[in-house]
């Protein structure tokens, strides 16, 4: 009996070692695109090219972000006679009366801009930009969500590679307005940016499939047409319709030169509210995508392969939680049964997976300093602490990925948006749009704290100190997860 957790174990370890390789060769990759982005920067564009763009701004609920949305959009550096601003208004309180009376204060400034509000919510963010697509009169569609702040020229340089008519969508780098507000914004902009680099760069030059964010691109209106439209059968309507988009032949750009400020959630729950739809919608979208893409006969074995982990790579969280569980079990077993020495010798060699995954996202993280000794110094803090706490966050998002997985349905739950910067005397804590109580899940993010609590001790008893870091980021993972889910919760300041 005692092999069939170490076959699980070792199956959970396999996935992520796999995982390991594939970002490892998107830094090789990425590094390839650098190139190519310093000969496209030092290239003068001979064309001015300004076609009629659409800009969508689907909102639900944003009374805090709202105005500071439309007047950063109105601002745009575009000829006004090329621009449209639809913002697509499905409130349900007073957001509805600030947002008509901004549009109606643009729109006397001589700014095309329209306010489409509907009273029926169906296909939520899907269903609004479906509906405003209907209407809408540009050839190109631009995308924000309410807490982005894009530069005045964010039109003018995302739309020049649509000069090549096979370009159907061009997605842009988001960045933190509120990075250093708190340990939890610099965390996820620590993530966050090595996807905006060394994931969506390498996956370009790699010319593997990328996806729409969500925000802060530009859609070719023939293209969204032409892979079906906004579809709402899963959480993640911007994955979905790039992958169905991709499938049918057209080609995505990704430029890392421009940037879009945006905001991270500040509490915790806020996070976990976002991270459950990502994550459940990636599940949705593999049962939804996967099976096209596997049996087309268009692309190429290295694009089915990174696809295949693009798609699966919320399925990491499984794998977390299954080898925290077990790692107790496992620890009492290599103590136990010196039979299954080789089997555990064999495992160690999977440690590599660890400075593999430094490598990727010190790739990331270097660029962005001028002083390598300084990002360094940084880096040794802030990637041991994003590893635990993503392994905090596993339990989480691994319920989301199960649902998603199990064709499980729920509603798209907007994250809250809360109007900060890196001012952090700015407070959230009367923020109307929190949920003011402690979910059953948090209860467990509890126990397995003392549960990995236990596993260090149980080391000690052993004399066993392998896993005993691994035991440790648990324990300050699942602790720092839970106890910022609690005391955020009671927050009123």
């Amino acid at each position: 009996m005692e092999l069939i957790p170490i076959i699980i174990y070792g199956i959970a370890l396999l996935f992520i070692f796999c995982y390991s390789l594939i970002q490892i060769q998107l830094v090789v990759k990425y590094n390839r695109y650098k190139k190519l982005q310093k000969k496209r920067l030092g290239e003068s564009t001979a064309v001015n090219f300004e076609p009629k763009v659409t800009i969508q701004l689907p909102l639900f609920n944003e009374k805090y972000v709202t105005e500071r949305l439309i007047d950063c959009i109105a601002a745009l550096d575009y000829p006004k006679d090329k621009l449209e601003i639809q913002v697509l208004d499905d409130s349900t309180d007073e957001t509805q009366e600030i947002t008509k009376a901004k549009v109606k204060e643009i729109r006397k400034a001589g700014i095309d801009i329209v306010y489409l509000h509907r009273t029926d919510r169906a296909g939520y963010k899907a269903g609004a930009l479906a509906e405003g697509t209907k209407v809408a009169k540009g050839e190109f569609i631009a995308i924000f969500d309410a807490d982005f702040l894009p530069e005045k020229d964010f039109v003018k340089q995302m739309v020049q590679p649509f000069t090549n008519e096979k370009v159907g969508m061009v997605q842009s780098r988001w960045e933190h307005i509120n990075e250093r507000y708190s340990m939890l914004t610099k965390l996820q902009a620590f993530g966050l940016d090595a996807h905006f680099s060394v994931e969506q760069g390498g996956r370009n030059a790699g010319h593997h499939f990328i996806n729409f964010n969500g925000t802060a691109g530009i859609w070719r209106k023939a293209a969204i047409a032409d892979a079906g439209g906004w579809q709402s059968d899963t959480l993640t309507e911007d994955l979905d319709l790039s992958y169905r988009a991709q499938l049918k032949g057209w080609e995505f750009r990704f430029l890392e030169e421009v940037g879009a400020p945006a905001e991270l959630p500040a509490v915790m729950n806020a996070l976990k509210t976002q991270q459950f739809r990502w994550n459940k919608g990636a599940a949705e979208c593999v049962r939804k995508n996967l099976g096209a893409v596997l049996h087309s006969k268009d692309i190429d074995f290295g694009t089915k392969l990174n696809a295949i982990f693009h798609l699966t790579n919320s399925a990491v969280f499984i794998s977390i939680v299954i080898l925290a569980l077990l790692s107790i079990p496992i620890l009492s077993i290599k103590n136990t049964f010196e039979e299954y020495q080789v089997l555990f010798l064999l495992a160690s060699a999977f440690l590599v997976t660890l400075p593999i995954l430094a490598l990727f996202y010190w790739t990331s993280m270097s660029q962005s300093y001028a002083s390598k000794s300084k990002a360094f110094f940084h880096f040794i803090f802030l990637f041991p602490m994003f590893l635990a706490v993503s392994m905090g966050l596993s339990l989480h998002n691994a319920m989301a990925v199960l649902e998603g997985y199990l064709g499980k349905k729920s509603a798209f739950i907007r994250t809250p948006k809360f109007n900060l910067n890196n001012d952090k005397s700015k407070k959230w804590g009367t923020n109307v749009y929190l949920k003011r109580k402690i979910n059953p899940i948090t209860i467990l993010e509890v126990a397995l704290t003392l549960y990995f609590i236990g596993g260090i001790l149980l080391g000690f008893y052993y004399g066993d100190f392998g896993i005993m870091p691994f035991h440790a980021m648990l324990v300050l993972g699942f602790g720092y997860v839970s106890f910022y889910s609690i005391s955020h919760s009671f927050r009123t300041e």
